[in-house]
């Protein structure tokens, strides 16, 4: 074989129901999706030429929208009980939500959450547009093309953090292969060698794939049947296909296999990388009404393993420094990739969910506004659960020839403990009033009942 080695880079297929896409300001739209076969998924990808698809719905979204929603807003607020009361009422009279309840108004992040004493309001504020669902189902702003928040997976958090409880804790997502699989591939790696030849090359691959078998995904802290939990999954999955080498991101970002080095990497070495919040990024009022979010929130950190015969991981005696260098660049590089790639800005608007929803009962705001969220909190009423649960899913692998080393699979998630954020030796004081005066600026005494959501004046 020479002074060449194979460079094996293992990965797992995708399980979304929410699909691949660039942002509509590309010169070309990279599109796909997922095929579901039993419990198992696979990917597939199209492409939108010269962004013709992509620009008709933009299109037909604008000539729809209201005006006033439609319009871009650096400040726009939605009245969480509000938005319920009339949702129950549409309900009541066997109708769902509109398309603006579906999309909280366009909000395309979360900046603040207040209490209003006067009208026992729960509001969430942050910028604002108009909305497009583009090919096959990403729902962006029409303007910026960032992924727009959720009704559904707002809901989720609520559910997480319920009313009236003290109940709620970790979010986790974890796509990993079994101890069985890892086994049989080691096995196979010590009896099988490649040639330096493509034919060879394809057959080594093939026989890996087939040795590491199926991948487990697990879903914790949320049901895996709800789109919060698609989001995960496939912001992990991306994250992975961007390390590996075979997802070109849409920024200027190394990947793991371009930053590694022939004698850093082990047969038997493991990469594992997870999503963590970062969470010193909420700052609060001094009398506790008024939270804002601050930061891009999302880190990337790794945690390097070693595979056994047996196909047990145990904790590696050395951290790989390319495994170090692709996760600070891709956290480094996360707004950008956010704004580009929306399942990016997707994870990164959950995790805000996730610690808003927290905020809002460790405060006691539901006591406070006299607030049950009763709607919100049953899935017969209002139902989340409408997706498909991923359960297994198919080792991807590619063979490169580079050099003398061989990159074996990838594990890791999506780690989120929302109430982390809200520790003492994180939160962030409100020094100089900030957070304070826009709370202060909130006047909702001429606001009607049944209007849940406004532009800041």
């Amino acid at each position: 074989m020479g002074s060449r080695q194979i460079v094996f880079r293992a990965c797992f297929a995708l399980t979304v129901a929410a699909l691949f896409m660039a942002a509509p300001t590309t010169a070309r739209a990279q599109l796909g999706g997922v095929i579901i076969k039993g419990d198992t998924l696979h990917t597939f990808k199209t492409v939108d030429p010269n962004l013709t698809e992509t620009r008709r719905r933009l299109a037909e979204a604008r000539a729809s929208l209201d005006r006033d929603v439609a319009s871009k807003s650096k400040l726009r607020f939605v009245s969480l009980n509000r938005l319920e009361a009339v949702l129950a009422k549409r309900i009541e009279n066997g109708r769902g939500p509109t398309e603006t309840m579906k999309y909280l108004a366009g909000l395309t992040r979360i900046k603040y959450v207040f209490f209003i004493p006067e009208t026992k309001d729960v509001v969430i504020a942050g910028p604002a547009e108009g909305w497009a669902t583009l090919a096959p189902g990403r729902v962006v702003g029409i303007h910026s093309g960032r992924a727009t928040l959720e009704l559904q997976d707002l809901v989720a958090a609520l559910r997480l953090f319920r009313a009236g409880t003290k109940e709620g804790g970790a979010v986790s997502c974890s796509i990993d292969p079994t101890q069985e699989g890892l086994a049989k591939m080691q096995s196979y790696m010590r009896t099988h060698r490649p040639q330096e030849n493509a034919r060879s090359a394809q057959r080594y691959v093939d026989g890996l794939k087939t040795s590491l078998g199926l991948h487990t995904v697990s879903i914790g802290g949320i049901p895996a049947d709800t789109h919060a939990a698609q989001v995960l999954v496939e912001a992990d999955y991306r994250m992975k296909l961007i390390g590996i080498g075979v997802e070109k991101p849409a920024v200027k970002l190394r990947s793991w296999v371009d930053l590694a080095s022939g004698g850093a990497i082990s047969r038997n070495a493991m990469q594992r990388w997870y999503f963590v919040p970062n969470y010193e990024c909420v700052r609060v009022s001094d009398d506790g009404l008024a939270m804002q979010l601050v930061g891009d929130g999302v880190k990337l950190i790794g945690a390097d393993e070693v595979v056994l015969k047996s196909g047990q991981r145990v904790k590696a005696a050395r951290v790989n420094s390319a495994s170090s260098k692709f996760t600070n660049g891709f956290t480094k590089m996360y707004p950008k990739l956010a704004d580009k790639t929306p399942v990016f800005a997707q994870l990164r608007n959950l995790i805000d969910l996730f610690v808003a929803a927290a905020f809002i009962q460790n405060e006691d705001y539901y006591g406070k506004a006299g607030w049950s969220a009763k709607v919100f909190g049953d899935e017969k009423a209002f139902p989340i659960r409408t997706y498909q649960t991923p359960v297994h899913v198919e080792t991807a692998a590619q063979a490169v020839w580079k050099g003398r080393r061989l990159l074996t699979p990838v594990g890791g998630g999506v780690i989120v403990r929302p109430r982390n954020a809200l520790k003492t030796s994180n939160l962030l004081s409100d020094e100089d009033g900030r957070v304070a005066a826009v709370h202060e600026g909130v006047d909702l005494s001429k606001l009607p009942k049944d209007k849940w959501w406004w532009d800041a004046k």
